[in-house]
């Protein structure tokens, strides 16, 4: 079985009655943007007749009688009237496209590539005898514009994620961009003597970036709960304000303590974040979608630390002005610059995709009736997890336990801790190493800028593949591989004893490894399948990989410098060990797969109906769910 599917196959007599079924021309298009109903109009008498009793028929008349709605569906699945109405229900059902075809990336649409063709890939609501126990509840915010009847193209289809990326996406990249300026800028600040101005020495800097990866980490899991109580629209504006004023603060620094202060506070403020901003992204991307925003959002943070480099070439050189350190404008400017951001944020982060209508957004919203049914419909009817919880419900005590003794999530929290530590310990010191190279403080800001932009380029391509192939663990792997013969080099060699460009090469080529985090992140996201658990994997897998910043920044030690052979000796055997997590993720998926799908198939199909209308498995507990790997 592929691992990249997500619930057990529909029944093979709904599968194919939908293989034989086109939409016509004149369903595509409705007139006033509306598409909440399909009437009997558009179907003609002509059905096919399926195994169940189950009668699909084939577009073609305008005969006009009654209106069939997701109401009337609803009404008709409860109780008894599922055995009876089956047939009246889904008789006028409109056809679905083409399952299979789906086009996700620009580069595999080809001359065959149809815009006009239906988009509406079959799902779990195709199947009216299971359709009840998927129904979306009534306190789902976007239930009105719910509809299992709703058909769209692919041109419309496509023309709307755009529209989504520009709304939504960008702006998610922005916000992510903001928060790598003010935590990262540290780096910069190093090459303007700030160890030295406030007294403090490597291990001292070592001790604010722990501090900082520790507060970081003990705040993801509460601000997970407290944005999905009150919401990400609201909380992420009110987090990127508060951290502002933190990092303008920085500006008056005189001492180690203030500084482990502010590392803590900004730790506390900035953490959640990250899951937050993946949670909002959810309610509008599919699966592979958001693997690929995901991408995106982490290329921000690259291209954040590229505009981090330049800035500090010039906000550095303001030492002096009114008697101050440049280190001390960069905080501040940069903050200030956050500041504005963080305000824009309350502005242009609607609730989700049909509740975008205020009065500074405009009261038409962002996208139309018909936009906003195309991304309800397109994004549930793939995942029907994420009607689950509206979005201002809080995550209660025992959901909250239950997702943190979820075992089949840990091989990915333990991948979000182990995997970048090879990387990363180097990272943090590249600005450090180029200082003590001998490069001055012009050329070590810019010159981590080649390693940004490839980092950039090689995670991209990472993302894309893994999406491509359907193959998450092996290709997340090949970053392992990537950096263990410069891990060896570095063990080995004593970069200090080389020509400096030589070693910058060495450096560059090093750092220019990709990243599987964007991978990862929406991996787990996919195998959490439900919005609660999806809620408390995501901060959960990202405290793991803030849990590995601390490890990462205790890797490098003073009484090792400045060849650091103990260090890389660890880093080393890492990579090795790396290696065989990622295997056997991948053999632990498989065999629960194999395992679910052996038990599913025994079932029969008085079985499985039975076990949908009865069970109490909840999100990837569930017979029917099958994870990626």
């Amino acid at each position: 079985m592929r691992a990249m599917y997500k619930y057990a196959p529909i029944p093979s007599d709904i599968q194919e009655a939908s293989n034989s079924l086109l939409v016509l021309p004149h369903l595509q298009q409705r007139p006033s943007g509306g598409m909440a109903t399909v009437t009997a109009r558009d179907i003609d008498l002509h059905s096919a007749q399926i195994s169940g009793g189950v009668h699909i028929r084939q577009a073609h008349s305008t005969d006009s009688s009654s209106d069939i709605s997701a109401t009337n569906i609803a009404e008709k699945v409860s109780g008894k009237a599922i055995k009876d109405s089956v047939s009246e229900v889904y008789a006028s059902a409109p056809p679905l496209g083409v399952p299979g075809k789906e086009k996700r990336f620009w580069f595999q649409r080809d001359k065959t590539y149809e815009p006009n063709a239906i988009a509406t890939q079959p799902s779990v609501f195709d199947d009216p005898l299971t359709v009840k126990e998927y129904w979306p509840p009534s306190t789902w915010e976007n239930i009105h514009r719910f509809d299992p009847l709703a058909r769209w193209t692919w041109g419309e289809e496509h023309k709307l994620i755009r529209k989504i990326d520009l709304k939504i996406t960008v702006w998610a990249c922005v916000m992510f961009m903001a928060l790598e300026l003010d935590r990262a800028n540290i780096n910069q600040a190093l090459t303007d003597n700030f160890l030295k101005d406030l007294h403090m020495n490597t291990n001292d800097y070592n001790l604010g970036n722990t501090v900082f990866k520790l507060a970081f980490l003990c705040s993801e899991l509460p601000s997970q709960l407290v944005s999905k109580w009150v919401g990400p629209d609201r909380w992420i504006p009110a987090q990127m304000t508060l951290w502002s004023v933190v990092a303008c603060s920085q500006f008056f620094l005189t001492e180690r303590q203030g500084f482990l202060v502010c590392r803590a506070l900004l730790g506390i403020l900035q953490g959640g974040f990250i899951p937050d901003i993946i949670l909002y992204l959810s309610y509008f991307y599919k699966h592979h979608e958001l693997s690929l925003r995901l991408g995106f959002f982490w290329t921000a943070m690259s291209l954040a630390d590229i505009l981090a480099a330049f800035l500090a070439v010039g906000l550095l050189s303001m030492r002096g002005v009114h008697g101050y350190a440049g280190w001390r404008w960069l905080f501040m400017i940069e903050g200030l610059l956050t500041l504005v951001l963080g305000i824009a944020a309350f502005v242009l982060m609607p609730a989700s995709p049909t509740q975008t209508a205020s009065k500074l957004r405009g009261k038409n919203g962002w996208f139309t009736e018909r936009e906003e049914i195309i991304i309800v419909n397109r994004v549930i009817r793939e995942d029907p997890s994420k009607s689950e919880m509206h979005n201002r419900q809080p995550i209660t005590p025992k959901l909250l336990f239950k997702g943190m003794y979820d075992y089949d999530m840990w091989p990915l929290y333990i991948l979000g801790l182990m995997f970048q530590l090879p990387e990363s310990t180097p990272q943090q010191y590249m600005t450090l190493t180029l200082r003590g190279l001998g490069f001055d403080t012009f050329k070590s800001n810019l010159l981590v800028i080649p390693y940004t932009v490839m980092k950039t380029i090689t995670m991209m391509a990472m993302t894309y593949g893994a999406e491509i192939f359907g193959e998450l663990s092996f290709i997340a792997s090949i970053g392992q591989f990537w950096v263990l013969p410069f891990v060896s080099y570095l063990y080995a060699q004593d970069i200090n004893q080389i020509d400096k460009w030589d070693a910058f090469g060495v450096m560059t080529a090093f750092l220019s490894y990709p990243s599987a985090h964007p991978l990862q992140t929406a991996w787990t996201s996919r195998n959490a399948n439900g919005v609660s658990s999806r809620t408390i994997s995501a901060a959960l897998y990202n405290m793991f990989h803030q849990a590995s910043g601390i490890i990462s920044a205790n890797i490098y030690r003073k009484d090792d410098a400045p060849r650091y052979r103990r260090g890389n000796r660890v880093l080393l055997s890492l990579c090795v060990v790396n290696i065989g997590l990622y295997t056997f993720t991948k053999v632990y998926y498989v065999m629960r797969n194999r395992s679910r799908e052996k038990k599913w198939n025994a079932l029969g199909e008085e079985g499985r109906l039975n076990y949908l209308a009865t069970t109490k498995d909840e999100g990837n507990k569930r017979l029917d769910f099958r994870f990626a790997h």
